[in-house]
């Protein structure tokens, strides 16, 4: 069939109005893709193109309460590869081997694998200045010396159980480091470029670099001097007593502050991987679980003073044992204490005295109060590691039980948990949370971000019970087995321990945990010390080995905090075989003829110069030093009259 014109043109103009129409549609989606799609586009391709090297962002500075810096940062440049553009690998791989002390090989092999972008490690990470200084003069293609930091510990040891300490990407691992690495890491900065999908850099593309955000600052509770003190005595006593470990925690008990911990042994972070995994992981005073003998007696005594169950008047005999349920449980002084008061049981650390105090108790009412002090639950301390302790359940308390757990044995205890339930019951009954983090300052304003307040968690026992609990612990430094811990001029309260170890599942007859708890002053107390010995060789009593150690770091706690002496001191009772104290005299002015003649012979003389007028004396008058101490004294010609 013949198609006639009229619709060969109809068809025509169809198939030209079509094309025309296909055309338009063409142009419209290339303009729309051109001017509408074309910015969203360009970035996409950008972004396809687009090579990050990340520059390192600053991880905020741990202080101490004072504002002195316990860890901050140190430029340690590191070195990366953008593999595409390193032209010649193996004259690259030479280059750099002698400067990161690594095999021409193993870095060969790095920078030869198909990535885009490798950080050549380890000799690549963390370099010291003078080395990265080395690696850019070699201006080797594609080799890029990134700005990376890490972390430094100007103080060694010091402190280092809380701080802690940070991996290879600055991530914390251990310590505040890990509790808290979230606020104390930043945002990292990057400088990015575009490449090809080769990886070589596009012609004339530019750098564009984003500034890193540092992490916030972290101030601690901690007092540099104080936490010094604290570790100079703990490693004197692990000379002293060659012990196998020791630990000891120094506290605010108003406000539930750590002002220093730490144990032996210890480590630097710095060199971590030196040192076996148990001596940096395990943060003794949170985590090590130990009956705790004697010192646990002050939990026992602030229960039966508030339940009113004893006065400490009233008399008691000690025959040196009691009979509990047919078990015999003695007192360390075997022979017995003989007729005594009740506050001489507790100055003596009478083991039948406490054994009463429990009986009048009730299981009940004296494993509420261990409870209410805190026991057998983690404190709340701002630390990971922390443990619970172990009693007994309540059903399963016996006579003996509630014999034994009123003198502090049979139960499992943290020393965190005993300087914080002591802490209430000598600070008028408050059991706080104890806590190393102060504020969280911002790095760029110095502005404080946030801080922690003292958290009151309950009332235990009244004011006035908490009074007659630092009476007595006075009076046990004073008159009884803590008279190791009395300082001149100071009111100290405390309280000695000595624990049997359980070794294979039986009480060792030979390793004791020996410590002892002081406070000062005791009429208001401003600090609290714990310290503990782990099997000490020679003499194994807390009164012999702690109770010096708390007292030589009370004494330097006391004159650093500006703490005055007091007038008000219970006097020391001495026996036999104790060192005194006597004061000084002023000798300045006096000749030396006067002087022999009316000296004492509580000390001794050394001269020094010649003449025979005294100009200067050590120490100073009015010092008090142990009977038979010597003092020098300085001579010069007497002046004509």
């Amino acid at each position: 069939m013949k198609l006639s014109s009229v619709t060969m043109r109809r068809r025509l103009w169809f198939a030209l109005l079509g094309g025309a129409f296909v055309f338009a549609a063409l142009i419209f989606r290339l303009a729309y893709v051109q001017l509408w799609l074309g910015p969203e586009l360009t970035e996409k391709a950008e972004d396809s193109w687009r090579r990050e090297i990340k520059h390192a962002d600053k991880r905020g500075e741990i202080w101490d309460r004072n504002g002195v810096r316990l860890t901050y940062n140190i430029s340690s440049p590191s070195i990366f590869a953008v593999t595409a553009q390193v032209e010649d690998k193996r004259a690259a791989a030479q280059k750099l081997a002698p400067i990161l002390e690594m095999p021409e090989e193993s870095i060969y092999k790095q920078i030869s694998v198909n990535k885009m972008l490798v950080d050549i490690k380890p000799g690549g990470r963390k370099l010291t200045e003078e080395k990265a200084k080395q690696v850019r003069a070699l201006n080797l293609p594609g080799i890029v010396v990134a700005e990376d930091n890490k972390r430094f510990y100007p103080y060694g040891q010091l402190a280092s159980h809380i701080l802690g300490f940070t991996g290879g990407y600055n991530q914390g691992l251990t310590g505040v480091e890990a509790k808290y690495d979230k606020e104390l890491t930043g945002v990292k900065g990057s400088v990015s470029f575009l490449s090809d999908a080769s990886g070589k850099r596009m012609p004339g593309s530019s750098e564009e670099f984003n500034e890193p955000k540092d992490g916030l600052n972290l101030q601690l509770t901690i007092d540099y001097y104080l936490q010094s003190v604290l570790e100079r005595e703990l490693d004197n006593t692990m000379t002293q007593t060659q012990a196998q470990q020791a630990w000891a925690i120094m506290m605010d008990p108003n406000t539930g502050e750590i002002l220093a911990m730490g144990n032996r042994p210890g480590y630097e972070p710095e060199k971590f991987g030196e040192y076996p995994a148990e001596v940096y992981n395990r943060n003794l005073p949170i985590w090590m679980t130990y009956e705790p003998g004697s010192t646990f007696k002050i939990i026992t005594l602030a229960a039966a003073l508030q339940e009113k169950k004893i006065t400490f008047n009233e008399p008691f005999f000690d025959s040196g044992s009691v009979k509990v349920a047919g078990a015999t449980l003695h007192c360390w002084k075997r022979g017995g204490h003989g007729s005594e008061t009740m506050l001489e049981v507790v100055e003596n650390s009478c083991n039948p005295g406490f054994v009463l105090m429990g009986q009048r108790l009730g299981k009940e009412k004296l494993f509420d109060y261990i409870s209410r002090f805190g026991f057998g639950k983690k404190t709340g301390i701002d630390l990971n590691g922390e443990e619970n302790g172990i009693l007994f359940k309540l059903p399963k308390v016996g006579p003996v039980e509630l014999a034994t757990t009123a003198f502090g044995q049979g139960v499992s205890v943290t020393p965190i948990q005993q300087i914080a339930a002591v802490s209430a019951a000598i600070n008028g009954g408050n059991l706080l949370t104890p806590h190393v983090v102060r504020a969280w300052y911002n790095p760029e304003t110095g502005e404080k971000v946030n801080s922690v307040e003292p958290e009151v968690k309950r009332q235990v026992i009244s004011e006035e019970t908490s009074k007659q609990v630092r009476y007595a612990l006075e009076s046990v430094v004073a008159k009884g087995t803590g008279k190791n811990a009395f300082l001149d001029g100071y009111r100290v309260g405390g309280k000695t321990g000595t624990a049997q170890k359980v070794v294979g599942g039986r009480y060792s007859a030979s390793e004791h945990i020996v410590s002892f708890i002081g406070f000062a002053p005791a009429d208001n107390p401003k600090v609290v010390i714990y310290a503990a010995v782990d099997n000490p060789q020679g003499v194994q009593f807390g009164g012999v080995v702690a109770a010096p150690l708390v007292k030589n770091m009370l004494g330097d706690a006391l004159r650093y905090m500006g703490v005055q002496p007091s007038k008000d001191q219970l006097s020391r009772e001495y026996t036999y075989g104790d060192v005194k104290t006597v004061e000084v005299p002023n000798l300045i002015g006096r000749t030396v003829t006067d002087i022999f003649e009316d000296m004492r012979s509580d000390f001794r003389l050394v001269k020094s110069g010649t003449g025979t007028v005294v100009t200067n004396q050590v120490p100073k008058a009015g010092t008090r030093v142990d009977e038979g101490s010597t003092i020098r004294i300085y001579l010069t010609e007497s002046k004509a009259k």
